[in-house]
């Protein structure tokens, strides 16, 4: 979030003088109330300010970087979540390549016919598929994928900043999001995207 120079004055303001009213602050900048309003709302939201009726304005000691982490620990993944490409293990490993152009995916989420969350397949494990010399109209996407154990998932009340941090540590570039099952197992109802991630934090600092 980057403060314009009305916004750092007054905070530089606040920091020495405060408590202060918004009239005193407006009188050391030689401005009106009402045009300092907006940027007080916007102090005060933001976390750099705290506001008491009576008393006035007085600096909150939080780091822009702070402030920038209690607002991420805000945002969970089931609000930010995107529609998964979900497919069978039993699909060819032409129609996954097929259905991963035709959706715009980078990576499909498989299931076995109970619908359990099985397995992962990228761009780049069909790719390999295809450099191998076996038929891809009969390879089953299920020989290509990575299983479980070894893939990275996430449950819907997971922070976005964590499903950052997993992209960033296990290097890919979604991860789904799943639901437990009775039977224990676990069933795909979402991805999360360094796109969808990357979106959301340039909207943050355009705020």
């Amino acid at each position: 979030m980057e403060l314009n120079q009305r916004q750092e004055q007054i905070i530089e303001i606040v920091k020495q003088h405060g408590p202060i009213t918004g009239e005193h602050i407006a009188d050391q900048l030689n401005l009106t109330r009402a045009t300092l309003r907006p940027d007080l709302a916007i102090l005060t939201m933001s976390g750099f300010l705290e506001a008491r009726p009576r008393v006035g304005y007085y600096y909150s000691g939080k780091s822009k970087n702070k402030i920038i982490h209690e607002q991420l620990r805000q945002y969970v993944v089931k609000d930010y979540m995107s529609q998964p490409v979900v497919v069978k293990e039993d699909m060819s490993v032409y129609d996954a390549i097929c259905t991963i152009f035709l959706e715009d995916a980078g990576t499909l989420f498989i299931t076995n016919k109970d619908n359990d969350f099985i397995g992962v397949c990228s761009r780049k494990d069909l790719l390999r598929a295809s450099m191998i010399g076996n038929d891809i109209h009969t390879m089953p996407i299920s020989v290509n994928m990575t299983r479980m154990p070894n893939l990275t998932y996430l449950e819907e009340s997971e922070l976005i900043i964590y499903a950052a941090n997993q992209m960033i540590d296990k290097e890919i570039d979604a991860i789904p999001i799943v639901r437990l099952k009775d039977n224990q197992k676990f069933e795909v109802v979402g991805r999360i995207s360094k796109t969808t991630i990357t979106k959301l934090f340039v909207s943050l600092f355009k705020e």
